[in-house]
């Protein structure tokens, strides 16, 4: 009974997502059961902290080591819910896969950070941890992400073509061709912006960490102007492979954009930021997968109504008379997949197995990717 935990802290900066399963893998796939999920928001000042460095300042060095001792410890905590929720003592864990924090992350420039401090982590849980997954596969000349598509193949592929797409702080989608099917790979790749925008909007305007169910932006009004400003930023035009996060998506892009609608109400800023996250993944997903079959979204953004239905208009406007839906359709909550990706990742890496698709990064090959704290 191999059981593995995996731990997810995004984009959003809300918190650590957990999940302790036990992860079966064969010739046609992997099966997860899932024994116990957990949810550890951050401390005030630990988000503050993980915000602050997003952008250079001074003393870098010392606020991100103690930025990563303090993100140790809510993995800890959260690893501590997990096994006392599922009667399970740290020994029956074969490992921990924790994807840490990305504060940097310039694939260009041949590197990517995940703060993050995998040796305090496996002294305070006593199971062996493994982290930094993506900078073996930016060595290899990819990206470094996204990750999650090589674990939604083994996952959800099925009998006919599926759509994935994550929306977490930044969306990605993984286009998986049938199962057994040799003469198209598996791709994917970022989109754009997901929830990261919209939750910075928000805490902005109404002092929330997210609009729960896009109920605000549902009041608003979608401005075309601002909306077609916001869709000529380069990287929507770029072919995949391609990464991006808050190195690019941040409040500095969204101000500089917002200039010339200072007429707008904030409602109508949050309703157009929903339809640009909206529609730029459906237009990534429609040119990369012309003939759309089932469209299954998780991540924070399946919980979003307003968001999901604005999805669901946007592929109906290009033709699909494809549904969009939760992976809870398809058996896994949207809140437990990408930390369950962290846990498949951290099986394979125990099992010296590769963890990436070149065809989604961009490297050269194949690579097992982690490195190794023991318990």
């Amino acid at each position: 009974m191999p059981l593995f935990i995996g731990l997810m802290s995004g984009t959003s900066l809300d918190g650590a997502d957990g999940v302790l399963a036990i992860i079966d893998e064969h010739v046609d796939g992997c099966q997860v059961q899932v024994l116990a999920a957990d949810h550890v928001d951050f401390p005030a000042d630990l988000r503050s902290s993980l915000l602050a460095l997003q952008h250079p300042g001074a003393d870098d060095l010392h606020h991100e080591a103690l930025a990563a001792n303090q993100l140790a410890t809510c993995y800890a905590i959260c690893v501590d819910h997990l096994m006392a929720s599922a009667g399970i003592t740290a020994d029956e864990v074969v490992a921990i896969g924790a994807h840490g924090q990305t504060i940097r992350h310039r694939p260009e420039l041949g590197y990517t950070r995940q703060t993050n401090n995998g040796a305090l982590l496996a002294e305070l849980t006593g199971i062996d941890v493994v982290v930094d997954f993506r900078s073996r596969d930016i060595a290899a000349g990819g990206q470094g992400a996204p990750l999650v598509p090589a674990f939604h193949q083994d996952l959800f592929s099925a009998e006919s073509l599926r759509i994935v797409a994550n929306i977490g702080g930044i969306s990605n989608i993984s286009i998986l061709p049938p199962r057994g099917s040799s003469a198209v790979p598996t791709t994917g790749f970022d989109t754009g912006p997901g929830n990261m925008l919209l939750d910075l909007w928000t805490n902005r305007h109404r002092a929330q960490a997210y609009d729960s169910g896009g109920n605000w932006a549902a009041t608003g009004t979608i401005n075309a102007p601002l909306l077609m400003v916001l869709r000529e930023e380069t990287f929507f035009r770029m072919p995949g492979p391609k990464s991006t996060g808050r190195d690019l998506f941040n409040a500095h892009w969204l101000d500089q954009h917002l200039t010339h609608f200072g007429n707008l109400t904030t409602a109508d800023v949050q309703a157009t930021l929903v339809e640009l996250t909206a529609t730029t993944l459906i237009d990534a997903l429609v040119a990369a997968a012309p003939t759309v079959n089932d469209v299954f979204i998780c991540g924070g953004g399946a919980y979003n109504t307003f968001l999901m239905g604005r999805l669901q208009k946007a592929l109906a406007a290009s033709g699909s008379a494809a549904a969009v839906q939760s992976t809870l359709k398809i058996g896994v909550p949207p809140d437990q997949v990408e930390a369950l990706a962290f846990a498949w990742l951290a099986l394979r890496f125990m099992a010296r197995t590769t963890g990436n698709l070149p065809t989604v990064t961009g490297a050269r090959g194949t690579r097992i990717l982690g490195a190794l704290y023991p318990a």
